[in-house]
């Protein structure tokens, strides 16, 4: 588990995060969102005491991640898969590693076995392609069977085979009962993996809820409603009105913001009115993600692409 309290951290005047309290439990996924320099690469710095905090605490199972007698025991990371020595090979990189806190070199060859990179192990780690260092970052952080992992950006570089790859492994270790913490900007992928989701901006919490929760209270899932009628349509558009956040006509359809699907069909009931069509439409984890963050996009693009030219 992890526990930031107050956790906040100033360079000069500005703050990069503020005031952070989380939990982050073990058994599930947890997805960490946020726009460019909202503070999440910070965070999972200070928690891994790379980073001192200006104020507040970053606990791993209790205790600060420093005090742990066998680090990678405790923790396993994957920030900068380019943090290692060039020239160095991949395995020996492990090799290293695995001196450093007392783990059997055996368990070396297992991790490169697992994450796919065995046969390419003797290469010089500063020759591998972005997604083999990815492979290799998620070695290092696998290498001492860590009780808690924690994954910046895992899969940047990995073609599609990689990428299910290291859901399916993420989803597995929480199966098991660790705790799962990745930062991610590919919102499709956080939709298909996390469980949930933790959102800062400008260095504070905006949400920490269920996947499945943060998406519903998204205005972009909508009731798609059909009716053949003319004369039934405008009577359920009357009602509605009075209770829908929004109600737009579409032909033969209306579409229905703030009224769940079961509310339509209780009202069309009451009113007599023959329904064709009563359809939930969800917003995606992306819509959800950038109603909620719209306010704290800190590096904007310009809102007319085509001015660019």
């Amino acid at each position: 588990m992890i526990t930031l309290e107050g956790l906040t951290k100033r360079y000069g005047e500005s703050t990069a995060v503020d005031a952070l309290d989380l939990t982050i439990s073990p058994g599930r996924v947890t997805g960490f969102l946020g726009p460019n320099g909202a503070g999440k690469s910070t965070t999972m710095r200070m928690i891994l005491g790379l980073d001192r905090p200006t104020a507040g605490s970053a606990l791993v199972d209790g205790r600060p991640y420093a005090q742990w007698p066998v680090p990678l025991g405790k923790v396993g990371a994957l920030l900068d898969a380019k943090a290692l020595h060039p020239r160095r090979s991949a395995r020996n990189h492990l090799v290293a590693m695995a001196r450093s806190n007392g783990i059997p070199v055996s368990r070396v060859d297992e991790v490169l076995r697992l994450v796919g990179v065995d046969e390419v192990g003797g290469k010089r780690a500063g020759a591998f392609s972005l997604g083999m260092g990815q492979r290799l970052g998620i070695a290092g952080a696998l290498l001492g069977d860590p009780e808690i992992l924690m994954f910046d950006e895992p899969v940047n570089g990995l073609d599609p085979d990689g990428v299910r790859w290291v859901r399916q492994l993420m989803r597995s270790l929480a199966a098991e009962g660790r705790t799962v913490f990745v930062s991610s900007h590919l919102m499709s992928e956080m939709q298909l993996t996390a469980d949930q989701l933790v959102v800062i901006g400008r260095g504070r919490l905006i949400a920490d809820a269920p996947v499945a929760e943060v998406i519903a209270g998204s205005s972009r899932t909508t009731v798609h409603v059909r009716v053949p009628e003319r004369a039934g349509l405008a009577v359920l558009r009357e009602r509605l009105t009075a209770e829908a956040e929004q109600v737009e006509s579409r032909a033969d359809q209306l579409v229905v913001a703030g009224v769940p699907a079961e509310r339509v069909g209780d009202l069309a009931y009451e009113l007599g009115v023959r329904l064709h069509e009563l359809t939930t439409v969800r917003a995606s984890l992306e819509e959800a993600y950038m109603e909620l963050t719209a306010d704290s996009v800190e590096y904007g693009v310009a809102a007319d692409v085509s001015a660019v030219a």
